[in-house]
């Protein structure tokens, strides 16, 4: 029905590529997604280096750059703004902090991401602080909210919006949809997308004759204007000639860009005579790099005149913050870097490596079954990113993984029953409901495929195994461009994407590094993270084990959390742990990977 009415900004739509901020086309959106608290930066990673603060001071420039030129710009963000970062996971309550530092940026359209609905207090939260902080900004598509004291279903927020843009004068029609999530909390119900459209509202909304639809989501499939996320990854996508999408990243790494030029506005009310057949409309887009040069650049700016009184006031909030919660209470010294998917599993560069060797062992113990053989399963996507070199502070732990996840048990599983489960787990076959498929226990990345994938036969990263579009890139300057200099030139890191669009939206290349899964057998305690559950009864009946719930067992109530804690304290704290960093071949290429040890 959307892809229909785009009819109303163009019959013909040219594609352009490599969008600059600095040349605006008539409506302009900048883009952030599954940002997962980190709006402190990267501290330790440049390229990524820049606050919420520089973003809000950037957003300034640009919206008054918008209105020099007199076109418009709409600020978008799609969800996941919570787990993943000390500034939100380590107070108490959580968020505690971030809700006020990220309410300072002003927003134009934004939704709800998964991570806002898997806690009951989360969700509860989303809905007393976010959504009418940002009000009638605030689109909730699908999603109900169940009210504590009537239990009464109402919307999460409003279901579309329509406003007229300040400078063309367009109108728009937002919509905010979340993919049809079922990990959700009991005080949140996720309306099916395909029932949504059904409903009233929606026959409503796509009839109101806008000049363009824009459809802010969690998730990754309607135009016209589509500002997607949840997959972690830098991409656009084109439907057809009249509708275009576009995911910006993770972990506030990336600001997405798109420019749409050539929308006729509508000339009546007539459902006929309200287009220009004639026009055409051309997309473009540019994933920045979140720096502050990088930012100064594409807003024009000095440094001197970059920061502005706001911006100044959230960096102020955010280290303020970061004080109080003592993020940057070092625990120990990290000899390497560590790394998900740019070091090949197993290895002493694998992150996974590190945490099935040395830290699962050690720190996850049930004294009770200390003497017993065990054989522990963790989803991949319990771990959320790299240990780089150098100091490990307190915020160190909640990047590596934030979540709440404690460790149950079955006792005394046969082997020959308990080492089929992993196997089935990673082979993803038949014995799972569509409910339960396992791409939900994997990272993010690794749930969007592209057609770009396996072009570039020469390079073997872990886009092969459809988890990314974004290729390396080897000799580029900082900005995009090729070298043509020789061999002198210095790699910067970063991403390089191809996309729908072509190949020139990144602002810096990365070099090659990825890895792969293996798994060795183990024995009697069948020990496994609560999240996946769900998996595990199934695949153990599967596997010729008459096992249900009531075999269940809590094994400990430490986090990853904590045991990653607990162990860099004792270990790193005295530098006492060398690494050495494998040379790059393939990449971590399934959901689960096994912790084996027997202990006695």
């Amino acid at each position: 029905m959307i892809r229909r009415a785009a009819a109303l900004a163009a019959s013909l739509a040219t594609i352009a590529n490599g969008a600059q901020p600095n040349a605006p086309a008539p409506i302009n959106f900048l883009h952030t997604t599954d940002t997962h608290g980190w709006i402190g930066g990267h501290l330790q990673e440049s390229q990524y280096s820049a606050d919420w603060g520089d973003y809000v001071s950037f957003t300034e420039h640009m919206r008054r750059k918008a209105d020099e030129k007199g076109v418009d710009l709409l600020i978008i963000d799609t969800g996941d703004r919570v787990e993943g970062n000390g500034l939100y996971d380590s107070s108490d309550p959580k968020g505690k902090y971030i809700y006020d530092i990220f309410g300072q940026q002003s927003i134009d359209v934004m939704c709800t991401g998964n991570h806002e609905l898997y806690q009951p207090d989360t969700t509860m939260r989303e809905h007393n602080i976010t959504v009418p902080h940002y009000g009638k900004s605030y689109v909730a598509s699908n999603l109900d909210y169940i009210e504590p004291e009537t239990g009464n279903q109402i919307p999460q927020a409003q279901r579309y919006i329509k406003f007229k843009t300040k400078n063309q004068g367009y109108n728009v029609v937002a919509l905010g949809f979340i993919f049809d999530f079922n990990r959700n909390a009991n005080n949140s119900v996720v309306v099916p997308v395909a029932e949504s459209m059904k409903q009233a509202w929606f026959q409503k909304a796509i009839r109101e004759k806008p000049d363009i639809f824009v459809v802010a989501g969690h998730n990754w499939d309607t135009p016209i204007v589509f500002l997607g996320g949840h997959a972690h990854v830098r991409d656009t996508r084109k439907f057809d000639d009249k509708a275009v999408a576009i995911a910006s990243g993770r972990y506030f790494e990336t600001i997405g860009w798109m420019s749409v030029d050539g929308v006729n506005k509508a000339k009546s009310t007539n459902e006929e005579d309200d287009v220009s057949v004639d026009a055409a409309v051309k997309f473009t887009r540019r994933y920045i790099d979140n720096n502050v040069l990088g930012l100064q650049h594409h807003a024009g700016i000095d440094a001197k005149n970059f920061s502005t009184p706001l911006g100044r006031n959230v960096t102020a909030m955010i280290t303020e913050a970061r004080s109080k919660l003592d993020l940057d209470q070092i625990i120990g010294c990290a000899p390497s870097d560590l790394w998900m998917t740019r070091a090949a599993y197993p290895s002493d560069g694998s992150i996974f490596s590190w945490l099935e060797k040395e830290v699962i062992p050690a720190s996850v113990i049930n004294e009770a079954r200390a003497d017993k053989a065990r054989l522990m399963i963790v989803n991949t996507g319990a771990v959320r990113f790299d240990v780089f070199q150098g100091p490990f502070t307190r915020d160190s732990t909640f990047l590596i993984s934030p979540f709440t996840s404690k460790w149950n048990y079955i006792p005394d599983v046969p082997y020959a029953v308990a080492k089929k489960v992993l196997q089935l787990l990673n082979s993803a076959g038949p014995v799972f409901e569509a409910e339960l498929d396992t791409k939900y226990l994997s990272i993010p990345e690794m749930m969007a495929p592209s057609p770009f994938l396996g072009k570039q036969s020469s390079l073997k990263s872990y886009g092969e195994s459809g988890s990314s579009n974004q290729y390396p890139l080897s000799g580029a300057t900082d900005m995009g461009e090729e070298s043509t200099t020789g061999d002198n030139i210095e790699l910067i890191d970063g991403y390089t994407t191809t996309d729908d669009l072509g190949d020139d939206g990144d602002d810096a290349d990365e070099a090659e590094e990825d890895g792969e899964v293996q798994a060795d057998p183990a024995t009697v305690d069948l020990v496994f993270i609560d999240y996946v559950q769900p998996w595990i009864i199934p695949a153990l009946k599967f596997s010729g084990g008459d096992y249900g719930t009531d075999n269940i067992t809590v094994y400990s109530n430490a986090t990853l959390t904590e045991a990653i804690k607990s162990w860099v304290g004792e270990q790193l704290g005295q530098g006492l742990r060398v690494y050495i960093i494998a040379s790059i071949s393939q990449a971590v290429t399934s959901g689960f990977w096994g912790i084996y040890g027997l202990l006695k």
